[in-house]
């Protein structure tokens, strides 16, 4: 347990998110809680900054323009198997969570996840549930993000989309027309 009780000593973060607004708005609400934070926007300059120095922490988003945030979970564990790798998603899903879990992640959270939810996942006691979230996205709010995820992997074909959601293409439309709610 030395290990663990290091890690949360240093407060260096790695974050990694291809969402600018909301990387620029993590990193600054992390370093104002005593993080140490490098950002990347990439899976390939999550890599390189892995290179340079493995963080106790990372905050690694899984769908990056360039590939599965999971490379770089994979990639830290490598190379620190003592850091502690959040991995953050549009969209949830019970599948991808086991994956992130078993290829070392710490923790899993659904975005839009604020900065006392990564700070309270982070810095979690192992083996000790995290208390569930004020407030969790409702069910439309699940229901537009599945249908944004499938949206995005029909390379953004409202028909085809449609198809796989087995909904009438006018639906999908307007559905895809509007905020999403919350």
């Amino acid at each position: 347990m030395g290990s663990v009780a290091a890690t949360l000593g240093e407060r260096t973060l790695l974050i990694v998110d291809d969402d600018k607004p909301f990387l620029e708005r993590l990193a600054r609400a992390m370093e104002s809680r005593g993080f140490a934070v490098t950002v990347a926007n990439s899976v390939a300059s999550g890599l390189r900054a892995l290179e340079h120095a493995a963080p106790a922490f990372a905050v690694i988003d899984m769908r990056l323009g360039d590939g599965n945030g999971l490379d770089v979970i994979a990639a830290l564990m490598r190379r620190r198997p003592d850091a502690r790798g959040i991995v953050l998603t549009g969209y949830g899903n019970i599948a991808t969570a086991v994956n992130a879990v078993k290829l070392g992640a710490f923790d899993y959270l659904a975005k839009p996840a604020d900065a006392d939810d990564v700070v309270a996942a982070l810095l979690a006691v192992e083996g000790k549930k995290a208390e569930p979230p004020d407030n969790p996205m409702s069910a439309d709010r699940v229901r537009w993000e599945h249908i944004q995820r499938i949206y995005e992997l029909c390379g953004r074909n409202v028909s085809e989309t449609a198809r796989q959601l087995n909904m009438h293409r006018r639906t999908l439309q307007r559905i895809l027309a509007k905020r999403a709610p919350r």
